[in-house]
């Protein structure tokens, strides 16, 4: 056995600053599993593509994490990289391009996500089943939201997996039946091809996926009924709307529906964003005490590093106990 294991490295050297807090965030994170607590995580940014069902998925198969929230992005990619992976062109000297590179990816439908595109044909690909589904519930007025119908998808048979599907947190999901929210789905390739299927007249009823107000409703129902017997922990990876979505689902049952819920029971961000701009995804974890998310008492991290570094260092740690 290799002495020099993920857990062994972060105990002797992750002792000050941004590593610290990593390693005494990942800590408490287990502490939090052990009492039989759950854990609910936030998506933003594109860390689908940059993989994180590598480890995600693992910590789902393991009972390590709940519920999700997420982009629609981050939900369509996953699937994206299952089905298309090989068709993948990587960039290497993505932080050198100009415009001229990039109107060439243009000409040759490739998307570009900072170091990899993604191939129009892939997307494409998935367009046609995700159609077949949409059409379907138009057609029996079957209302659900986006991870539900990608939920049908993977379970169908349908798709076409590479030989990555380990890989694929969204499939790990699906398989615990763990329940997703994507707040602003519309920003998102599927939400624009959907639209553009109602305009065109392919789908006639707006209202056969969720809108975020719905998926807010249904936030609410799985938190009252899961702190009946348990509290529930939050992990946020990056900022944005994932997180401010799904962290407002509080203090909305305990101020404006005048209702008695615990309040989250562990907090940690990953995020490069700063105070200094007044950005709110930059805030530091005590601003949410004031917004009844929090307690004096909760254990709280904020790790200013890149979430692509450190949630596999977080996410390895813990399983490796």
């Amino acid at each position: 056995m290799n002495k020099y294991n993920i857990r062994k490295v972060m105990d002797e050297n992750f002792l000050h600053f941004n590593s610290k807090t990593t390693l005494e965030a990942s800590k408490a994170f287990e502490e939090q599993i052990e009492r039989g607590n759950y854990m609910f995580i936030s998506i933003a940014g594109a860390m689908s593509t940059a993989e994180i069902g590598i480890c995600l998925s693992k910590m789902i198969r393991k009972g390590k994490i709940h519920a999700i929230a997420c982009t629609g992005a981050n939900l369509e990619e996953d699937i994206f990289n299952l089905i298309g992976k090989k068709h993948y062109k990587k960039i290497k000297n993505w932080r050198c391009l100009n415009e001229k590179d990039e109107q060439f990816l243009l000409n040759n439908n490739l998307n570009r996500i900072t170091d990899v595109c993604i191939p129009e044909k892939v997307i494409s690909k998935f367009k046609k089943i995700m159609f077949k589904y949409w059409k379907y519930a138009d057609q029996k007025n079957i209302k659900m939201s986006p991870y539900q119908y990608i939920y049908k998808i993977i379970k169908s048979g349908d798709l076409d997996f590479c030989d990555n599907y380990l890989d694929s947190w969204v499939v790990a999901a699906a398989k615990k039946n763990i329940p997703i929210f994507t707040p602003g789905w519309e920003d998102s390739t599927l939400g624009n091809i959907f639209i553009a299927g109602v305009i065109s007249k392919h789908i006639k009823n707006l209202h056969i996926v969720k809108n975020g107000l719905e998926q807010m409703q249904d936030l609410i129902s799985w938190y009252r009924k899961t702190t009946v017997s348990r509290k529930i922990g939050f992990f946020q990876i990056g900022g944005g709307i994932s997180g401010d979505f799904a962290i407002c689902v509080v203090p909305l049952i305990l101020q404006d529906l005048n209702g008695e819920v615990p309040l989250w029971s562990y907090f940690c961000q990953i995020s490069d964003s700063t105070t200094s701009y007044g950005s709110y995804s930059g805030a530091n974890p005590s601003e949410k005490i004031t917004w009844a998310k929090i307690t004096v008492n909760t254990p709280s991290f904020s790790i200013e590093s890149d979430a692509s570094i450190i949630v596999p260092l977080m996410f390895y740690y813990i399983l490796s106990r």
